[in-house]
């Protein structure tokens, strides 16, 4: 089983630890370092975000695909803004323009106020959820129908739809932790997406998700999310990731942000909420910054040197995860530390361990 990285795409140089810097402005000199450092460092795709205040994260990865030859997009999209045929053939024009380099990452959304701000008003979260189930019934369709099909259901009604192209290669990855979150990935999803939490809860979503999908007679891979720091000695890792929390801490309170007791709005982030009331798991299992921010995205990470963290990955591997999606606070440097000392450490390892008799006979 081959193991893949992705890396990232947000919008300009700055994260959590840059003071004032809360804005997703689009920066094209970053996009365009970013594509090359990622490019040249091994990632096989880039994360392209998804939110109520970003760049559209479509045209982005058009122009990220037209700058590379071989660097994937995972592109997030959120469903409800756009009729499910229509993003249907949107992405199929993406994967061929691209030659097959386009995966989407569907975002259903679980805070109220995010959605607010698109126009989606007064809808729950359990709704939104069976909305995305029957939007990726629609995106199938449209994607593989050789005639014209109908559909009528509780959100779409469709009739006569047809689309003249069809993806080579277009992945579907799906998160969120809830019921019906994990029943939707079983039914969909070719790739589950989940944050970086301890390897007993990783084992759970990864037991839970597989009986999902096995429900509906399909096999799924998974993402694992997660912050490396890295430096050449576990004590200056260590000694980083304070200093990170610390800055965090710091811009989070001349802002005004709350820094402990919010409750977030959704499942994923309560769970990795749940992680953090510990600062370290799993020997190098760091979830500072989870704590200071309510659990608000991939805010999990893996500390030590090079070789620990790749060794700490290699765990998650055994668990069956077979995608990273890592990304760092110095977005740009950290994507070229992470191509020029872990990903080549990551790749050897496991192609190691998978390299073994009982591994093959598996």
């Amino acid at each position: 089983m081959p193991v893949n990285f992705i890396g990232y795409i947000g919008f300009n140089n700055t994260s959590e630890i840059h003071a004032g810097t809360r804005s997703r402005a689009l920066d094209t000199q970053y996009v365009r370092d970013a594509l090359d450092v990622q490019e040249k460092g091994g990632f096989d795709r880039v994360l392209i975000p998804f939110g109520s205040n970003s760049p559209e994260s479509q045209i982005v990865a058009a122009y990220g695909a037209a700058l590379t030859m071989r660097l994937g997009f995972l592109v997030a999209h959120r469903p409800g803004f756009t009729q499910p045929t229509l993003a249907a053939r949107q992405l199929a024009t993406l994967d061929q323009l691209s030659r097959g380099r386009v995966a989407v990452h569907i975002i259903t959304g679980g805070a109220d106020s995010e959605m607010a701000r698109d126009g989606d008003v007064g809808t729950t979260k359990a709704e939104r959820y069976a909305r995305s189930d029957e939007y990726l019934d629609i995106l199938r369709q449209e994607w593989t129908a050789r005639t014209p099909f109908d559909h009528d259901g509780k959100f779409y009604h469709i009739r006569q739809a047809f689309s003249s192209l069809h993806p080579q290669n277009l992945p579907v990855f799906f998160g969120g932790t809830s019921p019906e979150a994990i029943e939707v990935a079983g039914r969909h999803a070719d790739v589950y997406a989940t944050w970086g939490e301890s390897l007993d809860a990783t084992r759970d979503v990864v037991t839970r998700v597989r009986a999902a999908a096995a429900r509906h007679g399909r096999r799924i891979g998974f993402s694992l999310s997660l912050r490396p720091v890295i430096a050449d000695t576990e004590a200056v890792a260590w000694k980083r990731a304070a200093e990170i929390e610390e800055q965090v801490r710091a811009n989070r309170e001349a802002e005004g942000l709350p820094i402990t007791g919010h409750r977030p709005p959704n499942d994923g982030s309560l769970r990795l909420l749940e992680t953090a009331k510990r600062n370290r798991q799993d020997t190098r299992l760091w979830t500072g910054v989870a704590a200071l921010t309510g659990a608000a995205g991939n805010s999990t990470g893996l500390v030590g040197t090079p070789e620990q963290v790749a060794e700490s990955l290699l765990d998650y591997y055994r668990l069956g995860i077979d995608n990273f999606l890592i990304r760092g606070f110095e977005p740009l440097e950290d994507a070229r530390r992470y191509g020029e000392q872990l990903i080549p450490l990551v790749r050897e390892r496991v192609a190691a361990l998978d390299a073994q008799p009982e591994r093959q006979a598996g």
